[in-house]
């Protein structure tokens, strides 16, 4: 019991990043119908404010606030200079445009900063621990679960209890039957990015304390854990989208635990499979969503 409370805990600690990851590509994937791919971006910019915040002395306390401001500007920038321009494009045009941005972004780093490796202290509280039971649990894990449901619970009222969250849901749905009761489509599509921002920018916050560095490359990996999720999920259910983070986050820890060491190394490996296996069975991800025309 205890060690599946600890794999439980760990994996929903490494869940609830991807589920925010997830959340924010799935925002953008319901109103344009585009599986972002730009959204690593995100967490690279992030990555390099959070390096300069600290070789300028300041604390996480305000390192972090920065990370997300830095998150949602750069989303903002992303769908004004790239996608703003593509609205209505064929998918691979849209897809293509994605990659670019990403590849641009990693690019603009490589040539104007460095492609060393940036590296900063990570908090100190990070690595303590506090038991239950016999299990040993990270104080960082519980930290992590408990802004993510905070987080979610804020995203969940926006979209439930705002007109802007009307508005985002009824593009959802359908946007041009949306834009003729009045939804005016670049202000959803500008909330929408800006939401994704907000989310990859608290996602960014942990990722960069537990890595404690970053790279001109540093946004791939978090990027291809949140399309995971998302596609696990059921891509363009926000509901499907956390699903998606946590059950990969523990599947994640589940297979480490329990796999020799001298194969542990292969864990993504195994995750690949194992979700080919999901997508061959239920191609449509755990929850099934049905999708109207996108703008």
């Amino acid at each position: 019991m205890d060690q599946l409370i600890q794999i439980l805990v760990d994996g929903l600690g490494r869940g609830s990043i991807y589920a925010l990851l997830a959340l924010g590509i799935a925002v953008i994937f319901g109103v344009m119908h585009l599986l972002n791919f730009a959204h690593g971006a995100l967490i690279t910019v992030s990555g390099y404010v959070a390096y300069w915040a600290f070789i300028s002395g300041l604390s996480w306390y305000v390192i972090a606030p920065l990370v997300v401001l830095a998150a949602v500007a750069t989303s903002l920038a992303v769908e004004q200079v790239a996608f703003r321009w593509v609205r209505g494009a064929s998918d691979f045009t849209l897809l293509l445009t994605s990659f670019g941005v990403h590849f641009i972004v990693e690019a603009i780093f490589l040539m104007y900063v460095s492609a060393s490796v940036k590296n900063f202290n990570r908090p100190g509280w990070i690595s303590n621990t506090f038991s239950v039971g016999s299990a040993s649990i990270e104080v960082f894990d519980a930290v992590v679960i408990g802004v993510t449901l905070v987080t979610l619970v804020l995203t969940a009222a926006l979209l439930q209890r705002t007109m802007f969250g009307l508005s985002l849901r009824a593009a959802a749905e359908d946007f041009d039957t949306a834009r003729l009761m009045g939804v005016k489509s670049d202000r959803v599509i500008r909330g929408a990015f800006a939401l994704s921002g907000v989310l990859a920018g608290v996602a960014a916050i942990f990722w960069l304390m537990r890595a404690g560095q970053t790279t001109p490359g540093a946004g791939v990996t978090p990027m291809l854990k949140g399309v995971l999720a998302a596609l696990i999920g059921g891509l363009g259910s926000l509901r499907g989208a956390v699903l998606g983070g946590f059950v990969l986050g523990v599947a994640e820890v589940a297979l480490r635990s329990r796999l020799p060491d001298n194969i542990a190394s292969l864990t993504d490996g195994v995750v690949f499979v194992l979700i080919a296996l999901l997508f061959i069975f239920r191609p449509q991800g755990l929850i099934s969503v049905s999708h109207a025309e996108r703008v």
